[in-house]
């Protein structure tokens, strides 16, 4: 086998699909890729096969499409590159997270157990079912109030997307199945889990997800109870106290599962990790001083320090939790392109589709178009990006969005203009915290989703941020990054490396493309960026709450029409 060339496979759970493919490991060349959509999809109306209705806001998956991905990808790419399966020296896989699990102490998730499988919380529910909300809002309030530190390392507060406002919904909502589950896992792990039959815990979930840190571990059992008496030991319980580092190996692959995708049985596996973490090494960003913007339905940002500081309405800080041996900073954008979206679906003139469909280009090809021929500030208006709410830096999911300056002469391709120059005055305030904070910025990075092909939004961001735009060489970073956590799980003795930088240097490339900021521009985004300013701590501070207002308004007249 010394002779031949050696390749790992990453593995990207996605929202929709599953992606893995097959990566030279000394170039990072991309031999063959395949995606697998999800049978089930998303479950959000009924139990799938069984037809039991779901309540509003349950957003659930079924386990077996996430196995079922496996035995459609890996033998594909086996298949396709004609590779002898000798070849794959590692395994790596990336998930959205937190994407919690019910299982039992075997891993069988309570959702395929049939004493189990009619109550929706044995299913695994998807990061962004945001049912738990309340439980965060309680969570958050009672670390305030007992002045836990963890909650500095969120910014000051707990997301329901997250592990325990999950996990303690599951317990106050349905005690038989919390009771019933030996384990309750994240699904990075859990599919980990499967390829190797052993159970790990990775750092990255459990930093970002689970209050977890490298000095203090898990909270205290005392937080937990002040929760519920009947949560006192729910990480001795349900979880596992030891984490594994990103990088190591979380066992080899088994018999069985060797089976279901074509390969070798003992082939080393990585320790999971979450799929936008994954994508950091994999954009190049593997050192101090650069930050990788990953643009997606949110826009999320982070950032690699040798050191320890607190930022305002940062998502989360975890050592260790990107790259071994330094601290993982995150902030994130709640709106990005889930705000353009809105706009495409609800504020398009009839004219502008008919365009779009003669001339055979998406609409929003053509309001870039449009939008390009504008000059900065010819709009007239300005836009706060709280479609969804405010992530970084104020941590506030009860603000709403804003545009001002409307007119009667106002074009829709104004209206797109504004909206994605609010979105980069929203990174330019996160990026402006993280330097103010004492750590450095010196390089942008951006990876992720159709925003990248965006070239207006790029050189607009280029401009607000009065930075150098450079861009990942892939398209598929979280899985290259879980093919980079996949060679350094196999080591310098395989054919791999020995650390994720070093893995980085090798495998992940960047584009020829870069943007540069243009000095006109720059001038009048400085100007219409104080503006942005002004109404960012006008509305986003308190100095006028009529956001939250108008938004308990409507919830309490739709509530009325409900009943």
């Amino acid at each position: 086998m010394s002779g031949k060339r050696k390749f790992t496979i990453g593995i990207d759970y996605d929202t929709h699909q599953a992606t893995a493919i097959l990566v030279n490991v000394n170039t990072g060349a991309l031999v063959a890729s395949s995606v697998y959509k999800y049978t089930h999809g998303i479950i959000k109306d009924k139990l799938p096969e069984i037809d039991v209705p779901l309540d509003s806001g349950f957003t659930l998956q079924h386990p077996k499409d996430y196995v079922n991905a496996l035995k459609r990808t890996v033998p594909k790419l086996i298949r396709e590159s004609q590779i002898d399966p000798e070849q794959v020296i590692g395994i790596g896989v990336d998930f959205k997270g937190s994407t919690v699990i019910p299982t039992t102490d075997d891993g069988t998730p309570l959702a395929l157990i049939d004493e189990y499988q009619k109550d929706p919380h044995a299913w695994p529910k998807l990061w962004k079912h945001q049912n738990a909300r309340e439980k965060a809002d309680r969570i958050t309030q009672l670390a305030n109030d007992r002045f836990e530190t963890f909650i500095d390392r969120y910014g000051g507060r707990i997301n329901a997307e997250w592990f325990f406002p999950k996990v303690w919904e599951i317990y106050d909502d349905s005690s038989n199945i919390y009771h019933a589950a030996d384990r309750i896992i994240e699904a990075a792990d859990w599919i980990v889990w499967q390829l190797t039959g052993q159970e790990t815990r990775n750092i990255c979930a459990a930093g970002y997800k689970a209050l977890w840190s490298k000095s203090d571990g898990f909270p205290l059992e005392t937080f937990f109870s002040a929760l519920d008496d009947g949560l006192t030991n729910v990480v001795d319980e349900k979880m596992k106290r030891q984490t594994t580092p990103l990088g190591e190996q979380a066992g080899e692959l088994t018999e069985e599962a060797a089976k279901w995708m074509k390969l070798n049985p003992g082939t080393p596996v990585a320790v999971g990790i979450l799929d936008l973490h994954a994508a950091v090494p994999a954009a190049t960003v593997a050192e101090p001083g650069k930050m990788a913007l990953i643009l997606g339905d949110s826009f999320v940002h982070m950032i690699l320090s040798n050191k320890d500081y607190r930022v305002p309405g940062m998502s989360g800080m975890v050592e260790d939790g990107i790259v071994p041996g330094m601290i993982g900073y995150e902030a994130e954008q709640a709106g990005g392109g889930n705000h353009f979206a809105w706009f495409m679906e609800n504020a398009i003139p009839t004219d502008y589709l008919k365009e779009a469909n003669k001339r055979k280009i998406s609409i929003y090809k053509l309001l870039e178009e449009k939008a390009t021929l504008l000059k900065p500030a010819e709009s007239g208006l300005i836009a706060l990006d709280w479609w969804n709410g405010n992530r970084s830096i104020l941590t506030d999911d009860d603000l709403t969005g804003l545009i001002l300056g409307y007119s009667l002469e106002t074009t829709p391709e104004e209206i797109y203009r504004a909206l994605l120059e609010a979105t980069t005055f929203g990174t330019r305030k996160i990026f402006e915290t993280f330097i103010a904070s004492g750590v450095p910025i010196n390089e942008i990075v951006v990876t992720g989703d159709g925003p990248v092909h965006n070239s207006l939004l790029l050189n607009i961001l280029a401009n607000v941020t009065k930075t150098e735009i450079k861009i990942a060489g892939s398209r598929q970073t979280s899985a290259l990054g879980a093919a980079i956590h996949a060679a350094v799980a196999a080591g310098e003795s395989k054919g791999g490396y020995g650390s994720i930088p070093e893995a980085s240097k090798r495998m992940a490339h960047l584009s020829n493309k870069t943007v540069v900021p243009n000095n006109n521009d720059k001038k009048t985004y400085n100007r219409l960026y104080s503006e942005y300013t002004l109404l960012h701590d006008y509305f986003g501070y308190g100095h006028n709450n009529a956001m939250k207002r108008l938004k308990n308004l409507r919830t309490t007249i739709l509530e009325k029409k409900q009943r």
